[in-house]
């Protein structure tokens, strides 16, 4: 497992790296406001269809959540994109042992309020306009290790490039009033597939 490290110095670069490669990249971030609980810390489930996912997820937590980001990537990204260490990642290698020691790193960063945990439970790229949205299993070991104390928050992420030459990254958010804890995957699926779909149906809806 490779994981996240603290550096003031090299932190800061990061940061203001990925503001302004997401800035650079893409026409304009757009997302909707929701309600943070500052006495819990945030797991923030995502889809995955890019690169771009969590800088742009990065990006919201920064003008929005106000969290201290951690997300979990996979190993070899983690291993090919060394400066995302300093952006919060720390790394999974699925089908492997390790993967314990990160769903649990990842459920004890929880039990601080000041943080926020980003992963995409698909476990691979899929299409931005997929149907259906499947799970795997590591995302309800996270959530029963974090024993129900955070908050939990949907963000499905399209992106668009309308009439422009760069695209528009647009993040529907939601906070659930539920945080799964003693449900079985399935449940937690369903909701997020509800709103995901709820949410592409809005992207379709898009007028510029």
């Amino acid at each position: 497992m490779i994981r996240n490290k603290e550096n003031f110095f090299m932190t800061r670069i990061v940061h203001y790296y990925v503001k302004w490669i997401v800035g650079k990249t893409f026409h304009e971030l757009l997302f909707n406001d929701i309600v943070i609980d500052k006495n819990k810390s945030v797991l923030l489930i995502g889809n995955h269809f890019s690169f771009w996912d969590g800088l742009i997820l990065y990006c919201v937590n920064d003008k929005l959540l106000k969290k201290k980001l951690h997300v979990m990537i996979l190993e070899e990204t983690a291993r090919s994109e060394r400066f995302l260490k300093f952006a919060g990642a720390f790394s999974v290698k699925k089908d492997s042992k390790s993967i314990i020691q990160s769903l649990d790193y990842a459920a004890g960063l929880l039990t601080d309020p000041a943080n926020l945990v980003l992963i995409f439970p698909q476990g691979k790229l899929y299409a931005n306009f997929v149907t259906g949205i499947n799970f795997e299993k590591g995302v309800m070991r996270i959530i029963e290790k974090a024993n129900g104390n955070f908050q939990l928050v949907f963000a499905s992420t399209f992106i668009q490039y309308f009439k422009h030459k760069k695209a528009t990254a647009t993040v529907y958010l939601k906070s659930e009033p539920e945080n799964y804890t003693g449900k079985s995957i399935s449940k937690l699926q369903e909701a997020y597939q509800r709103h995901y779909e709820a949410s592409k149906l809005l992207q379709t809806e898009f007028d510029i």
